[in-house]
């Protein structure tokens, strides 16, 4: 996938083009994303225009934790067979852009748009003026098809990125995976911690997530781990282990079952399956790996392995 970023200089011929924000890449996104998709089948690029960064972040009122960051949303891009990926700048001076003008410019001189999809609740251009309707009036002048897609809904509820960060918030993991359409997941490398679950018998792979990354409530969470193609299932501690640290620093901590290679360095995703237990401070070390014990145990039943 070819990623083209912090510049408004691009030029592209004839492509399916999807605009949006794309905050969490949920089942409303994918639903948008699938037409586009289709286009390829004409030999058109499939093409995702969205904006970096995010317009609650660069004007504020909204929240800033990212339900997936700028690297897991290019990785979920690729995977879903977008051809190019455009982070268009959101800067004062391309804030300030008249609606008509960004789709003259970008969507009909730059990019050559034959196709444009794009959801009922679009905003773009100068104090976010620019909307659907806008989109489907220029269509004939500038030739392009342009395609607007309702709102998908779980219940008599919209699926959002606010309903879909309400849900990590509650840690109600099968339900943010019901509007994901995947587990809630963390992705990094595995870095070396403080070694305690190995000294206790537990061995563990570390994460430490991105500050922008939202995070669900501390706690342990029955889990699975993506290693080099393969699926391990686990328990996953999310946290500051209070027993043992004074820090503030969050990790997500997990144990792998009847796993014991050692993969410091190597790109993990961690998803979560479903909350366990809230994190505590225990007494001691003891009653740590006492609990620590149960937690396995318990997973086991969880996975039934």
């Amino acid at each position: 996938m070819e990623i083209i970023a912090d510049t408004t200089e691009f030029w592209l011929e004839g492509s399916a083009i999807a605009i949006g924000k794309f905050d969490g890449i949920h089942k409303g996104h994918t639903a948008l994303l699938s037409h586009i998709l289709k286009q390829k089948e004409k030999g058109q690029k499939a093409v995702v225009f969205t904006f970096y960064p995010s317009a609650s972040v660069f004007f504020g009122g909204g929240s800033t934790a990212e339900i997936t960051t700028r690297q897991e949303k290019r990785k979920l891009f690729e995977k879903l067979g977008i051809d190019i990926l455009i982070e268009f700048p959101l800067n004062a001076q391309t804030a300030a852009t008249p609606p008509e003008e960004f789709v003259k410019k970008y969507l009909a001189e730059q990019m050559n748009t034959a196709y444009l999809a794009a959801g009922a609740d679009v905003t773009f251009g100068y104090k976010g003026q620019g909307n659907k309707e806008l989109l489907i009036k220029l269509a004939d002048n500038y030739g392009y098809q342009v395609q607007i897609i309702d709102k998908l809904y779980y219940g008599d509820r919209e699926i959002s990125s606010t309903f879909v960060r309400e849900e990590v918030e509650k840690g109600d993991m099968p339900m943010a995976e019901r509007l994901l359409g995947r587990y809630y997941s963390f992705e990094g490398r595995v870095e070396e911690g403080s070694r305690l679950g190995r000294k206790l018998g537990m061995p563990t792979l570390n994460l430490y997530p991105e500050k922008e990354k939202l995070l669900p409530p501390k706690g342990v969470y029955y889990s699975r781990v993506l290693l080099d193609g393969e699926t391990y299932a686990g328990i996953t501690n999310i946290g500051q282990k209070p027993t043992v640290n004074d820090t503030d620093a969050v990790d997500v901590e997990t144990y792998l079952y009847d796993f014991n290679r050692n993969v410091y360095g190597k790109e993990i995703v961690t998803e979560l399956l479903q909350f366990k237990r809230p994190e505590r401070r225990f007494d001691g070390v003891e009653e740590l790996k006492a609990q620590m014990e149960r937690d396995i145990a318990e997973g086991r039943m969880f996975h039934k392995i």
